[in-house]
């Protein structure tokens, strides 16, 4: 059972600790993360959710995202999250240092009575080099797929029902990718 930090509607530690179920059917604030891992062709990878999430089954997401776990900060919840849904398999470890931090937003979202979410979620950039499909595994029970899509790509995934509804993010990555 995953148990999360609750927090107050301004994103503090209230000290209270709910499993990851009672925080969603009471619509309790807490923090995740979200990854945007790069490559050097500045394609960012996108993950295809497995058919049976409770929700935004099959749609494709950005490259790695989770609630923070008790205890956990944010890059670690970052780190973990990368290792259990997308690993690299390159020969070495994504390392706590290589993560940029872009900002934090809050978000609340009602999917059903059962389903509220209250989120604070901070936003992680990770540029990898000698990425491609072929050099990442993922794991089958929550991805069915992975791709690496340019901007433009992006932007017109964005103008469909087959994306995550992430605007607060994608802005923010579209603005850094043509900052570079």
């Amino acid at each position: 059972m995953e148990l999360i930090d609750v927090l107050d509607e301004n994103g503090v530690k209230t000290g209270k600790i709910a499993s990851r179920d009672e925080v969603h059917q009471k619509g309790l604030w807490h923090r995740a993360i979200v990854v945007a891992i790069i490559n050097e062709k500045n394609e960012i990878l996108l993950q295809q959710r497995s058919a049976n999430k409770e929700k935004n089954a099959n749609m494709w997401d950005i490259s790695a995202a989770g609630h923070i776990s008790a205890g956990q900060d944010s890059l670690m919840a970052a780190t973990r999250e990368i290792n259990e849904e997308v690993s690299v398999n390159l020969g070495f470890n994504v390392e706590v240092k290589e993560f940029r931090f872009m900002y934090s937003f809050r978000k609340e979202e009602k999917f059903s009575e059962s389903f509220i979410e209250r989120q604070f979620y901070d936003f992680f950039i990770l540029r990898q080099k000698g990425l491609n499909k072929e050099s990442i595994k993922f794991q089958k029970s929550e991805l069915q797929d992975v791709k690496f899509v340019t901007i433009t790509e992006l932007n017109e995934l964005r103008k469909t029902d087959k994306l995550v509804k992430r605007d607060e993010v994608y802005d923010v990555l579209v603005e850094y990718l043509f900052r570079l």
